[in-house]
C-alpha cells in the first residue's frame, strides 16, 4: 500500500499549478498546498477512490475561500496587476504532463476578470480535465450550472488569449539577449526592429517601487519609454549588470537587477519574430521567491 505522503507528493506539482492559476501567487499557492497536505494526513485513505480528484477538490475549495479576501484587497491595488512570475530555466526538461502546465500571463489576466466560480469551473474542466460531476461536488453547484460557468469563462478567455508560439530554447535566449541589450540603449533603433506596431507594455510595481500605472500601447509610446529610462540610467551611471535569461510563465524573458538594485522580471510575448507584449514585475512582494545574486 502506498504511503499517504508518497501519494500526495505524486500530485504536489499538479496541485501547486492549480492553486497558482486560481490565485496568481506562487507563495499563496504553496501555502494552500501545504494546508491541503495537513488535511490529507487526517483522511482515511481507504475512503478515497481517486486521490488526484480528491486533492484537487480540497485545493480548489481552499483557493475559493482565499479569493474572497484577496479580491477585496485587489480592488485597492496600486497600478496595474500582474501575477507573480512563475520562473523556470529555458530549455529545462519536462518530465511529465504536470510540469508542462505553465500559466501564460495573458491567460492569468483573462482569468482575473472571471468570477471565482467561473475561474474554478474553467480551470478544472478545460485545463485539468476533471469531469463536470466532480466539479459539481467541488464547488457545490449542479452539473448544468458548472457547464454554464465554464462556457461563460471560455468565451472570455477565447477572446483575450493570443495564439501560443513555441520558441526554440536557443532562439529564445538569443532573442531575449538582443532585447535586453536594445532596451538598455538610449538609441532605440535596435529595439524598434524587435517590437510589433501594436506592442503593449505592462508594469506592476504594486505601489512599492516605480512602475507605469497604466498599460502603454503602441510602438512609439513604448520606444519613448525605454529611451527615457536608458538616458536616465546613463546619466546616473547605474548600469544593469546582473541579468539571467529564463522562462516566465512559459514566455521567454529575463531576471535583472535594474540600476544595480531593483529586482525585475521581464517576460516577452513573441509572435512571428516580434514582441507583441512586455510584462514587467517589479513589486518586491511578488519576487520574494526569486533569487538573483549580484557578482
Amino acid at each position: 500500500m502506498t504511503a499517504p505522503d508518497d501519494i500526495f507528493e505524486t500530485h504536489r506539482r499538479f496541485l501547486t499549478r492549480l492553486a497558482y492559476r486560481m490565485l496568481g501567487s506562487v507563495s499563496d499557492a504553496e501555502d494552500i498546498v501545504q494546508e491541503a497536505w495537513l488535511r490529507w494526513r487526517d483522511v482515511t485513505q481507504d475512503e478515497v477512490e481517486a486521490p488526484r480528484a480528491y486533492l484537487a477538490r480540497t485545493v480548489t475549495r481552499l483557493c475559493l475561500d482565499q479569493m474572497k479576501s484577496a479580491r477585496s484587497k485587489r480592488e485597492f491595488y496600486v497600478g496595474a496587476w500582474l501575477p507573480e512570475p512563475l520562473v523556470e530555466e529555458i530549455g529545462a526538461a519536462e518530465a511529465d504532463v504536470d510540469t508542462r502546465l505553465d500559466a501564460p500571463i495573458a491567460l492569468m489576466l483573462a482569468l482575473e476578470r472571471l468570477s471565482p466560480l467561473e475561474r474554478a469551473a474553467f480551470l478544472l474542466h478545460d485545463v485539468f480535465e476533471l469531469d463536470f460531476s466532480e466539479i459539481a461536488r467541488t464547488i457545490d453547484r449542479s452539473e448544468s450550472a458548472c457547464r454554464q460557468l465554464a462556457k461563460r469563462a471560455r468565451e472570455h478567455v477565447r477572446i483575450d488569449m493570443p495564439p501560443r508560439n513555441k520558441i526554440d530554447p536557443a532562439e529564445a535566449k538569443r532573442f531575449v539577449e538582443a532585447f535586453f541589450k536594445a532596451a538598455h540603449k538610449a538609441d532605440t533603433s535596435d529595439l524598434q526592429t524587435l517590437l510589433a506596431q501594436d506592442v503593449a507594455f505592462h508594469s506592476d510595481g504594486g505601489g512599492k517601487v516605480l512602475a507605469i500605472a497604466n498599460v502603454l500601447h503602441g510602438m512609439d509610446r513604448v520606444l519613448r519609454f525605454f529611451a527615457g529610462i536608458a538616458r536616465k540610467v546613463i546619466s546616473q551611471q547605474k548600469s544593469t549588470t546582473v541579468y539571467k535569461p529564463v522562462l516566465i510563465n512559459g514566455l521567454p524573458g529575463y531576471l535583472s537587477l535594474e540600476r544595480g538594485e531593483t529586482l525585475q522580471a521581464t517576460a516577452l510575448d513573441i509572435r512571428d519574430g516580434r514582441v507583441h507584449a512586455i510584462y514587467v514585475v517589479r513589486n518586491p512582494d511578488k519576487l520574494r521567491h526569486i533569487s538573483l545574486a549580484a557578482g
